[in-house]
């Protein structure tokens, strides 16, 4: 699971192995090593890579990240982008993908909505012609 799991993590981020291996102070040859299953981080490492991706060390090692491929497209236009995290002042990091194929760009406004019962929140871009005032 941790094989794919690292793999997961990675594609997500469309990081190379070597740019993986450099954030993480490891080998190239680790980082191959551990997503073909032939080796394992040691376990400080898997805290490092669980913190850097705000999991905890037993989802890093069991519990399948790829059940939907980051910035898969359905064929409905639907996406999923990955993960991302809140700061502590509330700021959300849009991936970039996700800013290319909904072409947002700084100074871009969105409109922030959720659903409670579903515990969902999306955002969508607008702009102010799109906002009618009556």
């Amino acid at each position: 699971m941790i094989a794919n799991n690292i793999r997961f993590l990675r594609k997500q981020e469309n990081l190379s192995q070597e740019k993986f291996a450099e954030r993480f102070g490891v080998s190239l040859q680790s980082v191959a090593k551990w997503e073909s299953g032939e080796s394992v981080p040691d376990v400080l490492k898997c805290r490092e890579i669980a913190e850097y991706y705000t999991l905890s060390i037993d989802v890093l090692v069991s519990v399948p990240l790829d059940g939907l491929d980051a910035n898969e497209n359905t064929a409905d236009g639907k996406y999923i982008f990955g993960m991302t995290e809140v700061t502590q002042d509330g700021q959300v990091k849009i991936p970039e993908y996700a800013r290319e194929v909904f072409d947002i760009h700084a100074g871009d406004r969105l409109m922030v909505m959720g659903d409670t019962s579903r515990g969902g929140i999306a955002l969508a871009k607008i702009s102010l012609g799109d906002m009618k005032t009556e």
